[in-house]
């Protein structure tokens, strides 16, 4: 029998300190998201970073937690049960991090009698530190836990046209009738882990690099599958190339992350007269603390502070219907041509 896995972040389980605290040295911890030695990651996160880190990022989940729980965890939930409704095979779903735990969703699947697991990490560009960490967790997981087992995956969907679509229409749905930019703010992610998730070491790691078509490198550049994204969302919108800008955001240490910076980008951006903006976050297909908090509370005050007038934030694709049923659809020409065990 055949099943699916959902695998999203996660989330703390509580806006408390300890909680977060906890949600913290496991992510942080992860040799995938800080990839260092194991005692100097240690070190960092121990030393350096929960001593005070979990208390300003407790205030933080608390502006925007919600009734229910964690947004990000609440809204992979209702995709969850949506595309439950609809499929004919067991479905679960997990987090990388915290509950409910990936051990969690293949336990529940092989309870159920599913022997072919299809796993679909929940991030439409691939990098180190998100889709790799879910797959190499879980093959862990499977080796440990569940030999019998058999995993497929579903590779990062930057690039499928009816995701474009679907994410440009969403995004021209919710688009000002009167802004100067659009914002492309992506996770960002330390130089490095583009260099080191490159088996072909040709990656430039510069612009024409990453604009250029048909490179073997660009399979796991997180760079380039950004610059596609904003490129072909363009396209489709119709926009002049002066309309958008593309930025990285969320930055850890002092080491050189993917640039430009959306924070030092929005502080400029009123001094060349763009007072009005709309942001739009593509590296998450689901609301989290890096969007409604970093984005849409704490960028939103810097831009206003230095100069702009409006600031829209679009939210994710979250429970979006044509999304959902992309995903269903996707589910289900996979489990046909791909996992062809049974």
């Amino acid at each position: 029998m055949k099943g699916i896995l959902l695998v999203n972040l996660g989330s703390p389980k509580t806006p408390t300190e300890k909680d977060v605290r906890i949600y913290l040295r496991e992510f942080l911890m992860d040799k995938r998201v800080i990839d260092a030695p194991w005692i100097i990651r240690k070190i960092i996160v121990e030393g350096l970073i929960l001593p005070k880190r979990p208390k300003v990022s407790a205030q933080a989940y608390k502006s925007i937690w919600w009734k229910e729980g964690s947004p990000l965890v609440v809204i992979s939930k209702r995709v969850f049960k949506s595309i439950q409704k609809k499929i004919t095979h067991p479905v679960a779903l997990a987090m990388r991090y915290q509950e409910p735990s990936i051990k969690k969703g293949l336990q529940e699947l092989y309870n159920k009698g599913v022997t072919d697991v299809l796993i679909i990490p929940l991030y439409p560009q691939y990098a180190m530190s998100t889709t790799e960490t879910v797959v190499e967790k879980s093959k862990d997981i499977q080796k440990k836990y569940f030999p019998n087992l058999k995993l497929f995956f579903l590779p990062p969907f930057y690039k499928d046209d009816e995701y474009i679509k679907i994410l440009s229409k969403h995004i021209e749905s919710n688009l000002p009738e009167d802004f100067d930019l659009l914002l492309f703010s992506y996770h960002g992610l330390p130089e490095r882990h583009i260099f080191k998730t490159d088996p072909t070491k040709t990656c430039r790691l510069d612009d024409s690099c990453c604009i250029e078509t048909g490179l073997k490198s660009h399979k796991y550049c997180y760079k380039h599958q950004c610059c596609y994204v904003t490129e072909k969302v363009r396209e489709t919108l119709g926009l002049e190339k002066s309309k958008i800008k593309q930025t990285f955001q969320s930055r850890l240490g002092r080491e050189p992350w993917l640039q430009p910076y959306t924070d030092q980008t929005l502080i400029k951006l009123p001094e060349t007269g763009v007072k009005k903006i709309a942001v739009v976050a593509p590296a998450f297909v689901s609301d989290c603390l890096e969007t409604l908090e970093e984005l849409a509370i704490a960028d939103k005050e810097l831009f206003l502070s230095n100069g702009g007038k409006e600031f829209h934030y679009i939210d994710c694709l979250n429970e979006n219907e044509n999304w959902v049923n992309w995903l269903i659809n996707h589910i289900n020409y996979f489990l046909k041509t791909r996992c062809k065990n049974n």
